[in-house]
């Protein structure tokens, strides 16, 4: 094989002027087309209907106005995409995918981007094909379907062709690459940023809370309809007013505002090395209770040496190194196939001929070889032997010392046991520690015995008992780790968790942790995971130290606060708009505020909850619940204060004043906007308003906002001076009293 294939680094210098770099220029999207993508969907859609609408009204102001609305929503979220993409566009430059390679006579390890036609490179289990190849030795399971679509695994053998993309599930192979880059079939390197991801818990929450608010727009759209009726008032008047209801309700700048408040993590997470591929990811972190860590290479450094070899029938440890090496190929980059060639070299034991191998495979828990006389050797995890019990006790005694144990058989005859010993990472204790203080529970698992977890366990500051398996599925929260686990339990586990209420968070590295990352509502690659684990992770840690996801749990918690301001000011907002003015129309027979200036009254609040994700916020320590029924009743604080002091202003205004329906609207159009931002100003923290500063942004455009929604009232809508004071004066001691009543209440 190595005689017959394998390029030299002049080969490959004289290959790369003519093939390039394994990599395909980046498609990058126009701001024109960017802006059109949000011109389509749901919600832009009822906001284009309402356009309509008023088009055909002849309202043609009231066109501008929702056109503005619209056209600025679009704007602004396509911005928001670019410093999304930014954000989370370091993956490109950071995370690089890597390849086994034959050069130079000699196996090395190289970035997936260097490989040129005509290299021998290694697969294994896990293991994303890079280009376009051929097999020229070996047998493996791939998965297609990034290419193909086929959802089955294909068996691919000596001379079959691999598709750039495809994914290792068993076996491993030397392969030939024959097309790289943009001439490969999928045409790019291994993708490891998800472009599409489900919504996470925040965005379906946020979802709910306006499809109720719009249940709520629809009842009073039927009240006013009926009011109408008796009044014999003609429909197509009342038409305007339910559209431009239904544009103040719609949450047009909630994607951008999404877009804000996780980019802007995303790239403070990114100098941290802490990448993000998933922004939900960042979100759910912030309500992360339960986090599963695997052991090897997680916990400890995954960096194993043979620390001893112990015969069970006589037979020399010389002769069981042989064994164990005849196991292992050279090309192989599992670090425990590492361990026993480092051990191989330094006792000068030479290998067996082999006729067969099955490389280690976390399925089969072990590494199978057959040897040129018939012998079949079995390495692999003591719970795929069949063993007496003298060798249990041995394997007991070793496992306590938290050694990994391995099991060595010859025609299905235990003849021995190689031990390796592996360090816990260094900072691992105070990561737990300070993870645990955060309130996330630490469950460890492994396919280690129950002894070697115990003992690596306490190392690391877990006390409770280790469990099986099935105690993770019942009763998880009562042991601090489970043994024995199997790639598919790690799976289950996850998902037992979530089904019983957990926001699961999960850190791995190998194949067999890729389905578990996936699943898990918070998936965390670490830095040497391998590219399967990488591409299901949301988050990817590009240090050895976990100490990162305590910064992840940070971010979460102010995403957290962030959106929950938001979402409060616009329940509690919407409620307020919409009861005000159909109640006032219903008691006045006029709408108490003018439908141009509701228009008015949306883009104000839209600018200043997009600049929210920018705001200074105080954490607590605690995951964060999203609790609507919680939600609803701070909000109706909020609503029922300001909406009587919107009625008191109108009942005001309509008995002791000669103001006239135009000036009622600016002064209405005022208090609208000093109770907006009186809210965002206290919602922002439970504690008093004043506890925290808000951020530049944020308070540079509240302040505007009550500059212009001030001078528009006095020059434009003809509100006097005064007026407008007396508002400002009553609107600050309604703002000052509903926020010590929300002190009080989330002090209870």
């Amino acid at each position: 094989m190595k005689e017959k294939y394998g390029l030299t680094t002049q080969d490959v210098t004289k290959i790369r002027q003519e093939s390039g770099f394994n990599e395909t220029p980046k498609i990058k999207k126009t701001f024109l087309s960017l802006i059109g993508k949000r011109l389509i969907g749901p919600i832009p859609y009822i906001i284009e209907l309402a356009l309509i609408i008023e088009l055909l009204l002849g309202n043609y102001i009231q066109v501008g106005f929702i056109f503005a609305l619209l056209l600025f929503s679009a704007i602004d979220g396509a911005i928001q995409e670019n410093r999304a993409a930014q954000s989370i566009g370091e993956l490109d430059s950071k995370l690089i995918a890597y390849t086994s390679v034959f050069r130079d006579g000699k196996w090395q390890k190289i970035s997936s981007r260097e490989l040129v036609p005509d290299d021998l490179i290694h697969l294994s289990v896990g293991s994303i094909v890079p280009a376009d190849c051929k097999i020229v030795a070996g047998t493996i399971l791939v998965n297609q379907a990034v290419v193909t679509g086929e959802t089955s695994a294909i068996t691919k053998i000596e001379g079959d062709g691999l598709y750039s993309g495809s994914t290792v599930i068993e076996g491993s192979a030397d392969v030939l690459v024959q097309k790289i880059g943009k001439e490969s079939s999928l045409g790019k390197t291994t993708e490891l940023v998800r472009t599409n991801e489900a919504p996470g818990r925040l965005e379906n929450l946020l979802f709910t809370v306006v499809k109720y608010l719009a249940y709520l727009d629809i009842v009073l759209a039927v009240i006013l309809t009926i009011a109408a009726l008796v009044r014999q008032t003609p429909f197509l008047t009342l038409l305007p007013f339910l559209v431009i209801l239904f544009v103040a309700t719609i949450p047009i700048s909630m994607p951008s505002s999404f877009a804000v408040a996780n980019s802007l993590e995303a790239g403070i997470l990114s100098k941290k090395g802490i990448l993000v591929s998933g922004l939900t990811g960042i979100q759910e972190a912030g309500s992360m209770d339960v986090l599963l860590m695997d052991k090897t290479g997680t916990i400890t450094k995954n960096e194993p040496r043979l620390d001893n070899l112990i015969s069970l029938n006589g037979v020399a440890e010389s002769y069981l190194l042989q064994y164990a090496l005849a196991t292992v190929k050279t090309s192989s980059v599992n670090p425990l196939d590492q361990a026993i060639l480092k051990a191989a070299k330094d006792k000068n034991i030479s290998k067996l001929i082999v006729k067969e191998q099955v490389s280690f495979d976390p399925k089969l828990k072990g590494a199978k070889a057959v040897l040129k006389n018939g012998d079949e050797v079995f390495l692999g995890s003591p719970v795929k032997g069949d063993l007496d019990d003298k060798a249990l006790r041995q394997i007991e005694k070793q496992a306590s010392l938290g050694l990994q144990v391995l099991v060595l058989a010859v025609n299905q005859e235990v003849i021995g046991l190689l031990t390796f010993k592996d360090q816990v990472k260094d900072d691992m204790p105070q990561t737990i520690a300070a993870l645990k203080e955060q309130g996330v529970r630490i469950l460890m698992v492994t396919g280690d015995t129950a002894s070697t977890a115990s003992a690596i366990a306490k190392n690391v500051g877990l006390s409770k008992p280790i469990g099986t398996v099935n105690d993770a599925l019942n009763n998880p929260l009562e042991f601090d780790g489970f043994a024995n686990v199997y790639p598919k339990d790690k799976f289950k586990i996850v998902k037992s968790l979530q089904n019983q209420g957990h926001v699961v968070g999960m850190t791995g590295d190998g194949i067999n942790d890729a389905p578990a990352l996936k699943q898990a509502d918070v998936g965390i690659a670490i830095d040497s995971a391998t590219d399967i684990s990488k591409m299901a992770a949301r988050i990817i840690l590009t240090a050895p130290s976990l100490m990162g996801i305590t910064e992840l749990v940070e971010s979460g918690h102010r995403v957290y606060q962030r959106m929950m301001t938001w979402l409060i000011t616009k329940l509690a907002r919407t409620a307020q708009l919409a009861l005000l003015l159909t109640c006032g129309y219903l008691f006045t027979n006029f709408f108490p505020v003018s439908l141009n200036i509701i228009v008015f009254i949306v883009i104000f609040n839209d600018c200043v909850t997009l600049t929210l994700g920018t705001d200074r916020v105080r954490t607590k320590r605690l995951p964060e619940n999203w609790n609507l029924k919680n939600l609803t009743k701070i909000s109706a604080i909020y609503t029922i204060g300001w909406l009587l002091l919107g009625f008191l202003i109108l009942w005001y205004t309509l008995n002791y004043t000669v103001l006239n329906h135009g000036q009622i609207s600016g002064l209405l159009f005022a208090y609208l906007i000093y109770s907006a931002m009186g809210m965002i100003l206290s919602t922002r923290t439970r504690n008093h308003f004043w506890s925290i500063k808000t951020s530049k942004a944020v308070g540079t455009v509240i302040l505007i906002n009550f500059i212009l929604s001030t001078l528009i009232s006095i020059f434009f809508l003809k509100v006097g001076a005064i007026d407008i004071l007396v508002v400002f004066l009553i609107s600050c001691l309604m703002f000052l009293i509903l926020d010590w009543l929300k002190v009080l209440y989330y002090q209870k």
